[in-house]
């Protein structure tokens, strides 16, 4: 005789691994059914922008450079943009491609991480990095490698390789000298071939399949692959909507924060719709423009080619989430190949910085962080001091698709039999993962609890 009563379950992951920060997920399930998926971040909130006001103009590039260890970088040329923009400043030549090979570094040494350390082991059967380096020695040894390279890039430009403190508005206090770049281009060449050989390594993973239900965000900047500067470009998830890109001043008319019960990070929106940020984004909008190398190491990858333009067909648009590790084994080799060519075309500028003189108004700044598009704005008075702030990071736009991921992930492993509380802890951990959302360091365990009603 059958059970009348409908069989539920809820699934509570206190504590997610592999990835920067505490977060937590609930899950419940109905009658074998996801009816919904709560990535619950946890960690208390920060209130950065809170604090940021009434400080002076000069601040927030070293001020936002703590909210994150992994990509001070992003946070630091964010702000530095939405202030110069506020005050008039427009910071080009060898300046602005001096930020964009500090950020180059950041690009290496972030990616290089996520893809080595955290999401491989994934794909692999493997822990953790420790696990790995048991079975993939020479692999664990060549992600460090490339990390390192992109820790000296930044610790050459920045002054350290976490929280740079040689940042400042304008651009830098000092600027190297060519002779100083040059060893930085002997590591870069070895990381090339090291860049290539990540990008064959990971070509070979099996990637489950997977879509996510999602309009892709991310910067375009004319004639080349959007990294520190450019315009928000949408390409919808739904093929009737036509691609389109919005000025920067209107961020925040388009992408709405919103405050949700479950987690002390703000879930955002686009036009009313889930959006993903990211690589899997930068991919779809940008990645014609890369340079002949970098295309060429997608292809080998597996990705094929890239749409011509936002919206010049679906095709080369890769929206499976297991798939972003190959974007972004490509975007490290394209950001060492940028970095060889900033090198051999720099010239030493007559001064490390234009001067931004304060002046009251609204600026804004937007930036491409390794995990994806990264917002500031600042308000200035008169004297220069920050009356309103505003920072919208990736994770947290990316949060609504994610947990949209996992109730869709969980639900296919639901349908295949996966149901035990190992099967489905793995599924959601891997899936979380896929997005490498930076909320800060966590342990590397993950407790599943089931509670069960009848």
């Amino acid at each position: 005789m059958s059970d009348p009563t409908p069989r539920s379950q809820e699934l509570r992951i206190p504590s997610l691994a592999r990835v920067e920060g505490e977060t937590a997920l609930h899950l419940r399930i109905h009658h074998g059914t996801v009816i919904e998926a709560r990535l619950k971040i946890y960690e208390p909130p920060r209130f950065f922008e809170a604090f940021l006001r009434g400080r002076a103009h000069t601040e927030p590039p070293d001020l936002t450079s703590r909210i994150c260890g992994i990509c001070p970088v992003a946070y630091q040329m964010s702000a530095c943009r939405a202030i110069e923009d506020a005050c008039g400043i427009v910071v080009d030549g060898q300046l602005a491609a001096l930020r964009r090979l500090l950020y180059c570094g950041e690009w290496i040494e972030s990616q290089t991480l996520h893809i080595h350390m955290l999401h491989a082991p994934d794909f692999l059967g493997e822990d953790d990095v420790i696990g790995l380096s048991r079975s993939h020695l020479e692999h664990v040894k060549r992600g460090l490698r490339l990390k390192q390279t992109g820790n000296a890039v930044v610790e050459l430009l920045g002054g350290r390789a976490i929280h740079p403190v040689n940042v400042r508005l304008g651009g830098f206090h000092r600027a190297p000298t060519r002779a100083e770049l040059r060893p930085l281009e002997e590591r870069l060449c070895t990381a090339l071939d090291d860049a290539w050989d990540t990008v064959r390594w990971v070509a070979g993973f099996e990637f489950p399949d997977a879509e996510c239900d999602a309009d892709l965000l991310a910067l375009a900047e004319e004639g080349t692959y959007a990294i520190e500067s450019g315009v928000p470009t949408v390409l919808p998830y739904d093929a009737t909507l036509r691609p389109h890109g919005f000025p920067l001043r209107d961020f925040t008319d388009h992408v709405a924060e919103e405050q949700v019960a479950h987690s002390t990070a703000l879930h955002s929106r686009l036009d009313g719709r889930r959006h993903l940020t990211g690589s899997l984004a930068r991919w779809a909008v940008s990645g014609h423009l890369l340079s002949p190398l970098a295309l060429e190491a997608a292809r080998e990858a597996g990705l094929g080619a890239p749409p011509s333009r936002p919206g010049a067909g679906r095709g080369g648009v890769c929206r499976n989430p297991y798939r972003s590790i190959l974007v972004r084994a490509v975007e490290v080799l394209y950001a060492v190949e940028e970095a060889l060519r900033i090198i051999a075309e720099y010239e030493r500028p007559a001064r490390p910085y234009v001067e931004v003189p304060a002046r009251a108004g609204t600026g804004h700044g937007a930036t491409e962080a390794p995990r994806g598009l990264l917002y500031h704005r600042y308000a200035l008075d008169g004297r220069g001091r920050v009356t309103d702030a505003c920072i919208v990071p990736p994770t947290a736009q990316n949060q609504g698709a994610i947990e949209e991921d996992l109730r869709r992930l969980v639900q296919a492993g639901l349908d295949r039999g996966e149901g035990s509380e190992a099967e489905l802890t793995r599924l959601c951990e891997r899936a979380v993962r896929n997005h490498d959302p930076c909320i800060s360091c966590s342990a590397h365990f993950l407790e599943l609890d089931i509670e069960r009603t009848h």
